[in-house]
């Protein structure tokens, strides 16, 4: 296998995990899934855990899906595939969950930028309580208008 066109694979899936986070956000989430969505803009209980928790464990199984078929069938892409789809799936759980909203009191400090223009965007996002009208984005790319000094 040449280890150029995996790590190609491995990239362009991690970038193509953008658009399906915006898209799945936008469509899935405040869609035909808000029942799960919901209380991630509306906290109705006590737990740490969220409803909201399941999409992780759905984009787990769709990453270890493609893992274990390039590991034991002809399909070897299917190993970079998994791997992107891991690797976003660990970005945006260190970018939203831990430093956006803290569920791990972790980079609390951070004050650049980026961060800053991250947070704006995301509080942005949740000022909208109901399943309409909340504008979503995807991690990586967020609109530039909330990037100011």
């Amino acid at each position: 296998m040449n280890t150029f066109i995996w790590i190609l694979i491995f990239l362009g899936t991690f970038l193509f995990m953008e658009f399906m986070a915006w898209f799945s956000h936008k469509y899935i989430m405040h869609g035909f899934l808000w029942v799960l969505h919901k209380d991630h803009h509306k906290k109705d209980h006590d737990s740490w855990f969220e409803r909201n928790d399941a999409f992780f464990i759905i984009y787990a199984v769709v990453s270890m899906s493609f893992i274990l078929a390039g590991a034991q069938t002809w399909f070897w892409y299917g190993l970079p595939i998994g791997f992107g789809i891991m690797a976003y799936g660990a970005a945006y759980f260190l970018v939203h969950d831990i430093f956006i909203h803290q569920r791990f009191k972790l980079f609390r400090n951070a004050n650049n930028w980026y961060a800053k223009g991250v947070r704006r965007a995301h509080k942005m996002h949740h000022k909208h309580l109901d399943k309409e009208k909340g504008e979503c984005f995807g991690m990586l790319f967020v609109p530039l208008k909330y990037f100011k000094k």
